[in-house]
């Protein structure tokens, strides 16, 4: 099959970004994200996986992005890499116009052969997920009833940042940055300890709104810390120059003035970047959704045994999105029903 233009939705936003689920299975219970004990009937195979990125890239994404659940879970995610890299390397295919391939996890499982893994299988970024510093807040972030289990949490996951970097992912690159969900009234004390950690790391810190995704978190308008607010926080210890968010992108980026790296905030609540927003996300069943905060997905496994069915069906779903529910959030009602976080992928 030939290549094509990259398509465009209602308001000529590109598809740009897959987000490619794995699981829906999780080693936390994070309570804004409320994970399934179980995966969903009828995974996409290894090779339906692979079928769905190729057309993907011949539809225009430039950055394919894996997550869960937590991914490192999924006994498949090696083999997939080895087959993007394989692929990318391949004159003609449709993968080699694949610029980026990531990986979000909550590094609970990175261990250095791990970390070591992933990296001679063509993994490009790893984005850490980290919501505190303390061990009782660590915990109650996580899911986890005792503080010793959040010290104990918060040991891995800075052992798997170590690992990760020694595997040849350099935070100076961009290839490692560390995401934290800040809710206002639970973990955001922890806003200057974690920018201290980060900046300590040498990694990136991205600053994420809690957003009303699925059904099961509670979510209220009064958990939400404003990223104006988390912002005016940092900058009273560090001053802070605006680098600004790059065109599709989801982070407003800053760059710490005393040299200390950077800092993102995703502020999809507060100032929604619904205008370019460029994300595909398909589960780890195959239901593709083109926004977060979706009420249903459109199943792509009946198309998915033929690369040109699956081409048109996917080209058809995006050019006929029309969704900015973050823009418009204030007039939609509460009572309306959303995927959950873990099963979407974030």
């Amino acid at each position: 099959m030939t290549a094509v233009s990259a398509v465009v939705d209602q308001r000529m936003r590109p598809l740009g970004v897959l987000r490619l689920s794995l699981t829906a299975r999780c080693n936390l219970a994070c309570p804004y994200c409320c994970p399934d004990l179980e995966d969903p009937p009828d995974l996409l195979s290894l090779e339906q996986q692979l079928r769905l990125i190729r057309v993907a890239c011949r539809l225009g994404i430039h950055t394919l992005r894996l997550t869960g659940g937590e991914p490192l879970l999924s006994a498949r995610l090696l083999p997939l890499l080895q087959a993007i890299a394989a692929a990318r390397a391949t004159p003609g295919d449709p993968l080699q116009g694949l610029q980026q391939v990531a990986l979000t996890t909550n590094g609970v499982l990175l261990s250095d052969q791990r970390a070591r893994d992933l990296r001679q299988a063509g993994l490009d970024r790893i984005t850490v997920s980290l919501d505190a510093v303390d061990g009782v807040v660590v915990a109650r972030m996580a899911g986890l009833r005792h503080a010793s289990a959040g010290e104990a949490l918060l040991g891995k996951v800075l052992s798997g940042l170590s690992s990760a970097r020694s595997a040849g992912f350099d935070p100076t690159a961009g290839d490692l940055k560390l995401n934290a969900v800040i809710q206002q009234g639970v973990n955001e004390d922890q806003l200057l300890p974690l920018a201290d950690l980060a900046r300590d790391q040498g990694v990136e810190l991205r600053l994420i709104e809690f957003m009303d995704v699925g059904n099961r978190n509670q979510w209220r308008p009064d958990q939400v810390l404003p990223a104006a607010q988390m912002l005016t926080r940092i900058r009273a210890r560090w001053p802070l120059q605006a680098v600004g968010r790059p065109t599709g992108g989801t982070a407003q980026r800053w760059r710490y003035v005393d040299g200390g790296g950077y800092l993102g905030v995703i502020a999809s609540i507060s100032e929604p970047f619904c205008g370019d927003c460029n994300r595909l996300r398909v589960t780890a069943d195959g239901q593709a959704f083109r926004c977060l905060f979706a009420s249903v997905g459109i199943d792509l496994k009946p198309a998915l045994h033929c690369e040109h069915e699956l081409q048109r069906r996917i080209g058809d779903l995006w050019s006929h999105r029309d969704d900015r529910y973050s823009d418009e959030r204030q007039r939609i009602t509460d009572s309306m029903p959303h995927a959950e976080m873990a099963y979407l992928g974030g």
